[in-house]
């Protein structure tokens, strides 16, 4: 039986306080720009087909995969066991396993990010991580990582700098350097809403 969302987010709560440090602000291109999916990747990597590559060229490979610091907990699970296993288990690990695996992972990143949004009230990152989350596919949990997550947070980080101005008792300086970023980058408005705005006023 498929868990219920409630449960699964139940679970990422539950393991976020140990996985915040390694989660960044935005998905960019620590994160966005991890290997990808499976056989089109080795094979561009080796320029050998998987069904063509010796023991050796697989093993490699997978090492390679290993090696990515991107990779998530059940990317290194499956690809430590391919390693423990026979020709043809590597072999389906590159074709479909790592595929799988990096899916898992995306998945687990994708409730942390509702955890964090649902602590600090962002809406816009809520509504996407929501409609990410009904369309289910491996394809749009990668989208959402690599670009709708970056678009939804400064959606919410320009909300909440125009709440900041909104407040008729902050200070000419404070007020000017939020004027300046409102229409920024998403990298500008996430810095302002973490740290910048607290540096103008100390």
């Amino acid at each position: 039986m498929r868990p219920s969302r409630a449960a699964l987010l139940v679970a990422a709560t539950a393991l976020t306080p140990a996985l915040l440090f390694t989660t960044p602000a935005f998905a960019t291109d620590s994160t966005a720009t991890s290997t990808t999916v499976a056989a089109t990747s080795v094979t561009a990597t080796s320029e050998t087909p998987v069904d063509e590559m010796s023991e050796e060229d697989l093993r490699i490979a997978i090492l390679r995969i290993l090696a990515d610091e991107d990779n998530g907990k059940a990317g290194v699970r499956e690809a430590n066991k391919a390693l423990d296993g026979t020709v043809e288990e590597m072999r389906t690990f590159l074709k479909t396993g790592y595929r799988l695996a990096q899916t898992e992972d995306d998945r687990v990143a994708v409730f942390r990010i509702l955890f964090l949004a649902t602590e600090n009230g962002d809406k816009a990152v809520i509504r996407e991580v929501n409609k990410t989350l009904n369309d289910g596919s491996p394809e749009a949990l990668r989208t959402f990582l690599e670009t709708g997550y970056r678009l939804a947070q400064a959606e919410d980080d320009r909300v909440a700098i125009f709440r900041i101005l909104a407040d008729p008792t902050i200070s000419d300086a404070l007020r000017a350097a939020a004027e300046e970023v409102i229409d920024g980058t998403p990298e500008e408005l996430r810095y302002f809403r973490e740290v910048g705005q607290y540096e103008v006023d100390g």
